[in-house]
């Protein structure tokens, strides 16, 4: 396996949606007090490959197929806020980028905040982790429910739009400083390498970038927020019921601070992380 040399991208950082938990779920020690997740997505703008989504946030779609039992369970464990023009198509929209613009959508992983927007970009070609496709593509109701998928929300004829990355890219070696293993180079100029952070979700995967200004990890939910990195304050154990493999969660964790204490430089970005994610969705962060 090679290093790959690095191109260059543009980064936003925008939210479609949030969801409320009690904080304490999500950081050791934390308050019994609600806390607002946001529904975190990426927008990258390739030198060659055009605009690229990294998830995609909640749409209106959650709500309708979320009504009746067993879905309902999901939508009353995760309460989601959701204004209609913070989807994350319309937001795009307002940026100038219609939906045909978007090339590429990447997966991190299946579960309904990440994928929530995904059949507003019909004209996209998606790319997805096998290990996190497999996992819940053939679940019924209320395994799904467990799972956190709601197949609704994936495009019509998924499996013909959509390809693992495995299929596709290159599995390339990582820095000596780096606590993973490997990763895929998407586009085979080291511009975004997919890494797999499992645990929280079945092959779950972050992804890794530079920008002109900054090298950034958008490590998915690997972690739910920074301080829970800075402060070594994984989530309390109840989270381990939505989580596919606690033991895996752990070690990403691991791994992602090991990370972060050999390379004080990079960004690491949770995609439920108030301070790279806007709740509100007004702001558009550039890094």
């Amino acid at each position: 396996m090679n290093q790959p040399q690095q191109v260059l991208v543009e980064l936003m950082l925008m939210s479609a949606g949030y969801c409320v938990h009690p904080e304490f779920v999500t950081l050791r020690g934390g308050s019994l007090r609600p806390a607002a997740y946001p529904a975190g997505f990426a927008c990258i703008r390739h030198p060659s490959q055009g605009w690229i989504l990294f998830d995609t946030g909640y749409s209106h779609r959650f709500r309708e197929l979320t009504a009746s039992f067993p879905y309902s369970m999901y939508r009353r464990l995760t309460p989601v806020i959701l204004r209609e023009e913070n989807v994350a198509v319309r937001q795009l929209a307002r940026l100038g980028i219609a939906a045909e613009d978007v090339r590429f959508v990447i997966l991190s992983h299946f579960h309904a905040d990440h994928i929530g927007g995904a059949r507003d970009f019909p004209f996209s070609r998606f790319l997805y982790p096998q290990a996190a496709y497999d996992a819940v593509r053939n679940l019924g109701p209320i395994r799904a429910t467990r799972a956190g998928f709601v197949a609704g929300l994936l495009p019509d004829r998924f499996s013909e739009i959509a390809q693992p990355i495995e299929s596709l890219a290159e599995r390339v070696s990582l820095p000596d400083n780096v606590p993973f293993d490997s990763g895929y180079d998407l586009f085979g100029d080291g511009s975004l390498i997919a890494i797999a952070m499992p645990g929280h979700a079945a092959g779950q995967v972050g992804l890794l970038l530079s920008t002109s200004d900054a090298r950034v990890l958008l490590c998915a939910d690997a972690s739910w927020s920074s301080r829970a990195l800075r402060d070594n304050r994984p989530p309390h154990p109840a989270a381990g019921l939505v989580m596919h493999d606690r033991a895996a969660y752990r070690d990403s964790f691991r791994r992602l601070r090991s990370w972060q204490a050999a390379d004080p430089e990079l960004v690491i970005a949770p995609s439920h992380c108030r301070e790279f994610f806007d709740i509100d969705s007004r702001e558009v962060r550039r890094l």
